[in-house]
């Protein structure tokens, strides 16, 4: 089979990340896998809690009619008036059905967005170190990436930004709390970016977007709060899933989201297609993923509290990560991190989970 160049170099270049995690699983199969933790996939080590299983079911055996058949491209108005409620609790805003699109998971709701967004060559800046398919989810929809450096703490360099800024850029993609790093973006520095965002597209005459990628925005730790991006800057976009809070990757249960009614609004619709979700024709599902999380994130701290009881890795202010070249077309300036697999020598036991 002939495969397009573009396409042969993304896979090439995205190969290194399949190639991290088969290395765990070989580690796993050899050590046991209480010994080894495997970070190079988002894969949580925790099965989805039981009322997510119980209201799948519920869904599989509903009777109504047409609940498997083609709906509008947003997904189920019910379906979205639930996680409208679950925005406006969460955001402080009157979110309605009309203001979010289901998606396939935070990855289709970011390829949505720039789709919608996007002309030829217009520019994407993000922050480094990032998510790796970033450069492919720009290029997906003819954006060019411009990476930025963070500080030595990980922390956005306002700055930087400003010095790659130009006439060509059309959306910042910020990634809070952020992987791979953990950092969670300050209020003031946001404030700040929004400021910087808001002086650059009166500038140039066109608006600079803030797309905040916020799929871990529910597991924060010791007492740290995610500050409201709504609250930042008005050209906020908001790609999100209830992968990793709720332990269900493989369901690709995501949204993105704008407020104030703007005018991509019915463009986001239109496009909602590109991330066909598996199950955003359940309508039963919207309430229950949004019920109960912060028992769940409970859940989730034990664990984290047990991990790095027994493990520390000594960093230094800032990680420089080896250096290799990356496949990924159009990216200016990319740095690829190479990221651990830990092994623990001995084996203690986690604690049971309830």
């Amino acid at each position: 089979m002939s495969v397009s160049r573009k396409i042969k170099a993304a896979m090439e270049g995205a190969s290194w990340i399949r190639r991290m995690f088969e290395e765990g699983a070989e580690l796993k199969a050899r050590l046991g896998p209480e010994r080894v933790f495997d970070f190079t996939l988002g894969n949580p080590d925790l099965e989805p809690p039981l009322r997510f299983k119980e209201a799948l079911a519920e869904a599989v055996r509903d009777p109504s009619p047409g609940l498997h058949g083609y709906m509008f491209n947003a997904g189920f108005l019910n379906t979205r008036e639930a996680l409208a409620g679950h925005l406006s609790s969460m955001y402080r805003r009157d979110f309605g059905p009309q203001d979010l699109v289901l998606t396939s998971g935070a990855a289709g709701a970011l390829n949505i967005i720039l789709k919608a967004l996007l002309d030829p060559g217009d520019e994407v800046i993000i922050f480094a170190p990032f998510f790796p398919d970033y450069p492919f989810y720009a290029d997906n929809h003819g954006g060019l990436v411009r990476v930025v450096e963070t500080d030595p703490t990980f922390q956005l360099d306002l700055e930087a930004l400003q010095n790659a800024l130009s006439p060509r850029t059309k959306a910042v993609l910020i990634n809070s709390p952020n992987n791979p790093t953990g950092q969670v973006y300050p209020e003031n520095s946001l404030g700040k970016m929004g400021e910087l965002l808001q002086e650059h597209g009166n500038k140039v005459g066109r608006v600079v977007y803030l797309v905040a990628d916020e799929p871990y925005s529910r597991i924060l730790y010791d007492g740290l709060v995610l500050p409201n991006i709504f609250e930042v800057y008005p050209h906020t976009l908001l790609a999100t899933s209830f992968s990793k809070d709720l332990s269900i990757p493989g369901e690709r249960l995501g949204l993105c989201s704008q407020w104030l009614a703007l005018p991509l609004s019915r463009a986001l619709q239109g496009l909602a297609t590109v991330g066909a979700l598996r199950w955003k024709n359940l309508a039963p599902l919207g309430r229950p993923v949004c019920q109960d999380l912060a028992n769940w994130v409970d859940r989730l701290r034990a664990q984290r509290a047990w991990l790095t009881a027994r493990v520390a890795i000594p960093l230094p202010a800032k990680l420089v990560p080896s250096l290799a070249p990356c496949q990924a077309p159009q990216v200016v300036e990319l740095r690829r991190p190479r990221l651990p697999i830990l092994e623990l020598h001995s084996a203690p036991q986690a604690p049971p989970l309830q």
